[in-house]
């Protein structure tokens, strides 16, 4: 599951995960905000959640078991 991400995707994950907003990654990934929502949304889609505490919940534990 972890793998279907994209390797931007992977950093904007990374990133949602450390507490950053939208604007704060578009920032540091010198990207506009609403590429940084089309990113959002497509993580979701692809991690299969609805919000983004479920979404950090589940990158952690994936990215602790490695998968």
């Amino acid at each position: 599951m972890i793998t279907s991400l994209s390797k931007r995707e992977a950093e904007v994950m990374d990133l949602i995960a450390t507490g950053r907003s939208n604007g704060q990654i578009a920032q540091c990934l010198f990207l506009s905000e609403k590429t940084v929502k089309n990113h959002v949304n497509r993580i979701y889609a692809k991690l299969g959640v609805d919000s983004r505490v479920t979404a950090i919940g589940l990158w952690l534990s994936l990215r602790k078991d490695g998968s």
